[in-house]
């Protein structure tokens, strides 16, 4: 069984027991939260789709880390023969989840 959900602006397919990263969410470690923004269930050959949201399904998860960072990613500007150099690092801020159930 698996689920097409919203999650803090970003769509996800989930299934039960998975751990996904999504951009960082207020909640402390071990909290639970429930997302009711799904778009598409599917058991099987058994596939519900909403128009476009499902009324009633909602996706349970647990927080496992509210604070993961990601990968540096570095911005760096130059204009040639100008002496003009920029250099900038930015670390995204996640939140690990991991999804307990499908109900719907």
């Amino acid at each position: 069984m698996f689920a097409i959900v919203t999650i803090a602006g970003q769509q996800f397919k989930v299934e039960e027991g998975q751990e996904i990263f999504v951009h960082r969410l207020e909640a402390q470690a071990g909290d639970s939260v429930s997302f009711d923004a799904v778009h598409l269930l599917a058991n099987g050959d058994d596939v519900t789709v909403g128009t476009p949201m499902l009324s009633g399904a909602t996706v349970g998860a647990t927080v496992v880390d509210p604070l993961v960072k990601g990968d540096k990613v570095i911005i760096f500007k130059k204009k040639r023969r100008k002496g003009y150099r920029l250099k900038k690092g930015h670390r995204q801020q996640y939140t690990k989840l991991k999804i307990d159930s499908i109900a719907g």
